[in-house]
């Protein structure tokens, strides 16, 4: 099991849906995933902690009403403190669209947008560090950034959070890894002209699991669809799917456990 007990700054702590039918969508990943849940209380929406064995590995709650957006996952980057960070966001063009503010006493949330218009959060942890559980079957494995405009994303995330970017020596594939000293925090990939015109830059998140194949099948059968069939990187086996409410994410076989 990998275990985790805080998140640096810098690093992401947290993935999170947002459903408008969090049943349906509870379902789809304890069929998927094993999840077992904690659902809270009707004044949190009924926000819900999905666990792996037992530890917090994402969360789950509604889309706030008259939402015009879809259903979707969201990444969250651990910061010490948020308002400086959201200060240094709407300085470097960034948009701070909800925040920052305090949740309980689980800790101080903010929602913003890049440059490049993806949706990324940002997370002060108090009570909730994020998740407890990664690399494992059903847990957090990869955050990775699809943008049309690659180097503006990199300047925002490295200046933001104190990040060095790397470009990948990968032909015919525009990527770059973040990272925080000897840690990879997460990926920018170029969207491609096979990409339609309508698709927004965002965040994609990334599950582990123990066979793709078999998560591709399993979660076709739970009413999911396939985005982007399984396919072998040098990382790990990948395909990326779709929930029973519409939401996109991908699930991998890392390379390292298998």
């Amino acid at each position: 099991m990998t275990a985790v007990e805080r998140h640096p700054p810098g690093t992401i702590s947290w993935f999170d849906l947002m459903t408008p039918n969090a049943d349906r969508a509870r379902a789809f990943y304890q069929g998927l995933f094993g999840w077992t849940y904690q659902i809270g209380p009707a004044e949190t929406g009924h926000y819900t902690i999905c666990q792996v064995r037992g530890l917090p590995a994402a969360g789950l709650g509604p889309l706030p009403p008259g939402a015009s957006f879809p259903s979707a996952w969201n990444i969250y980057f651990a910061v010490a403190e948020i308002d400086p960070v959201a200060a240094r966001i709407k300085a470097e063009r960034g948009q701070v669209a909800m925040g920052p503010m305090d949740v309980m006493e689980e800790g101080r949330l903010a929602f913003c947008m890049d440059p490049t218009g993806a949706a990324v959060g940002l997370w002060q942890p108090k009570r909730h560090v994020g998740a407890q559980i990664v690399d494992e079957p059903g847990a957090m494995a990869w955050a990775e950034l699809l943008t049309r405009d690659p180097v503006a994303a990199s300047a925002f995330y490295t200046r933001v959070f104190g990040l060095e970017a790397r470009k990948l020596d990968a032909p015919g594939l525009d990527y770059t890894t973040l990272h925080l000293g000897a840690k990879t925090v997460g990926g920018i990939m170029q969207m491609g002209d096979h990409y339609p015109a309508a698709t927004p830059p965002h965040w994609m998140a990334y599950f582990a699991v123990a066979d793709t194949d078999a998560a591709v099948h399993r979660a076709t059968d739970l009413g999911g669809r396939v985005i982007a069939p399984a396919f072998d990187s040098p990382h790990g086996r990948i395909a990326v799917l779709g929930d029973s409410t519409g939401a996109v994410f991908s699930v991998i076989t890392l390379a390292s456990a298998s």
